[in-house]
């Protein structure tokens, strides 16, 4: 399995086992408040059991280090590759994807079993020095498990969201809602011109971020605030969800198929919104970052506010430079919190991803690697749309500004949302 085409790692030994240990620490962690029913159950063919986001993390390491680099390995369990493959074709069959939460089992511990089995294979590797095309994949092997740190949570609040009780993952206390109301959006402008995009090659990066290559975009301006729940609601009484003359045909054939009237969690009580949160049932803050809701839904919102929604170019553009500071996974919140238009670009980073208008297709001089991890990303290249910035179930140490994340353009689960933007003319 070549990993010569992924990166060069510019990790020392001892760095590197200093990120896996962290990395891996972090998902137990994640995973601690979760009961062995919490995690087998699975509440849709897009999300995944807890447990077997655990497995499957651990079956890449197994796979793609451990059984090609580290002579005399010995696999934990020779059925795991069968359930807890993804989507490698080249790797051989797996569980079907929508009937993964029938493996009950293995059990929960057995498979906390099989991550210190591993745990204990990789550290063996790690302190005699891991090859060059080891170390890449295990490094590459973190960033796919903060990949599917944020998935566990995604999928975790789905879960409980179809539970009449409303479980709560995360301290059960509202969080306090501020009565201040968000100042109306502001438009930064940039001029345009041909600009550089995708990731220098210096330290990790996923292969879909690059190569580095140049673009050319006409001058445009981008909101310096993301679109709040109160503009939302706006949108909402206004008929949004009635009017097929704002929606993409296939949008507006889900809006009728799946009766949407409102972003994903959100439910009328008294009057008022409430919505799912890890922290369980909530008032809908109104001045808040609107999230969970499709690319459809968007777009449709921006046509409405008479705007568009950036290019993923101008999205990196106009994040080239700032600080890659906000709202993470790592406060504890868990929720995307509100912000002040301040004339200046604001949560460009975490709270929630940000839907571009770009579909998500190679960049220029793409190649995927060879062997097995060529199914990376490059197999993906069709029918989804690029998202940016991280949210606020991303680690914080894994988003970059050049990070692409994709999804089907009917997604609303994840922790996805809206940043507006407009052509401008001089």
């Amino acid at each position: 399995m070549d990993a010569a085409h992924l990166f060069r790692s510019t990790l020392e030994p001892s760095q590197l086992a200093r990120l896996y240990r962290s990395v891996r620490e972090n998902t137990g962690r994640l995973a601690a408040p979760l009961s062995d029913a919490d995690a087998t159950v699975q509440s849709m063919p897009d999300a995944s059991p807890a447990k077997w986001h655990l497995a499957h993390t651990t079956w890449f390491f197994e796979t793609m280090v451990l059984i090609p680099y580290l002579p005399g390995y010995r696999a934990f369990d020779a059925s795991f590759n069968f359930l807890f493959n993804s989507y490698y074709e080249s790797v051989g069959a797996r569980q079907p994807r929508p009937s993964r939460g029938v493996l009950t089992r293995p059990t929960l511990q057995t498979v906390y079993r099989y991550r210190a089995h591993v745990d204990a294979a990789i550290n063996n590797m790690l302190q005699a020095t891991a090859s060059p095309s080891s170390a890449e994949l295990i490094e590459l092997g973190c960033h796919h498990e903060q990949q599917h740190q944020e998935l566990l949570l995604t999928d975790i609040l789905h879960l409980f969201a179809q539970n009449p009780l409303r479980p709560v993952y995360k301290s059960p206390e509202p969080l306090a809602v501020e009565t201040r109301q968000s100042s109306q959006a502001a438009y930064v402008t940039f001029e345009g011109g041909l600009v550089t995009i995708g990731h220098s090659g210096d330290g990790f990066a996923f292969d879909c971020e690059g190569p580095r290559h140049q673009v050319y975009i006409e001058p445009y301006r981008v909101a310096d605030r993301l679109v709040t729940n109160r503009e939302w609601l706006e949108f909402i009484a206004d008929g949004g969800y009635r009017n097929p003359l704002l929606w993409l045909s296939a949008g507006w054939a889900r809006v009728l198929a799946d009766s949407w009237t409102a972003p994903l969690y959100w439910e009328e009580r008294d009057g008022e919104f409430w919505t799912m949160t890890l922290r369980g049932a909530q008032p809908v803050d109104p001045d808040a970052p609107v999230t969970h809701v499709s690319y459809f839904e968007a777009d449709a919102f921006a046509t409405w506010a008479g705007r568009r929604l950036p290019t993923e170019a101008e999205w990196e553009t106009a994040a080239k430079g700032l600080p890659q500071e906000g709202n993470f996974a790592d406060s504890g919140r868990l929720r995307p919190k509100r912000a002040t238009s301040t004339n200046q670009l604001v949560q460009m980073f975490g709270d929630v991803w940000e839907w571009t208008r770009s579909a998500y297709l190679p960049y220029p001089r793409f190649v995927p690697a060879e062997g097995a991890i060529g199914e990376y990303n490059g197999k993906f290249m069709s029918g989804q749309f690029v998202l940016r910035g991280g949210s606020c179930a991303t680690p914080a140490d894994h988003i970059r500004a050049t990070y692409r994340n994709f999804f089907p353009p009917e997604t609303r689960w994840q922790f996805s949302g809206v940043r507006l933007a407009e052509d401008h003319h001089a």
